[in-house]
């Protein structure tokens, strides 16, 4: 770097400058007759006057590889991150299990029964597998068996939004009759 190598060659100089006038200057004032001043503690104080000539050529400034001076550090933007909808619904992670792998929309009801004055209901998944369901029983990631009456199944869904504001929706499984769709 030739900045670097200029600058070493003017402090060195300016460096020898100083400790030979330091060493040498009051020899000589005093040999030749100039006036050195002597402060109370005994010191001798003499008025130096430096003066050094910088030569063109001596410093080379380079702009490659060098930010802009004048572009401002702050831009005026505060948020980085895009807006959040308060509306979007917020998706817990959590490990899913039994009937919670499957959303009601992929089950059919398939049968009812009657145990100790509480129905019980079977479903079936795409596949043809049934299940046992009661009411309590989880379905889907939000989903809850809310009750379950002659020929139908209510099942809560609750989803919260990013605002705290609980959204419920109720889906109904009905018992078809053979042959309806």
């Amino acid at each position: 770097m030739v900045v670097g190598k200029n600058f070493k060659k003017i402090r060195l100089l300016i460096l020898r400058t100083a400790i030979l006038s330091i060493i040498i200057y009051p020899v000589t004032a005093l040999a030749v007759g100039e006036s050195a001043t002597t402060s109370e503690d005994g010191n001798v104080a003499n008025d130096i006057e430096l003066t050094f000539e910088v030569k063109e050529g001596d410093f080379e400034y380079e702009i490659e590889n060098r930010p802009d001076p004048f572009v401002p550090f702050y831009t005026g933007e505060t948020n980085t991150q895009p807006e959040v909808d308060p509306n979007e619904i917020v998706e817990v992670e959590k490990r899913l299990t039994g009937m919670q792998l499957f959303e009601p929309g992929q089950l059919t009801l398939v049968g009812l029964m009657k145990v100790q004055n509480r129905y019980v209901a079977m479903v079936e998944d795409f596949k043809g597998q049934g299940y046992i369901i009661k009411e309590g029983t989880k379905i889907g990631r939000r989903g809850i068996v809310k009750d379950i009456i002659p020929n139908k199944v209510l099942i809560e869904e609750v989803a919260v939004t990013r605002a705290g504001r609980e959204l419920r929706n109720e889906i109904v499984m009905a018992l078809r009759k053979e042959g309806e769709e």
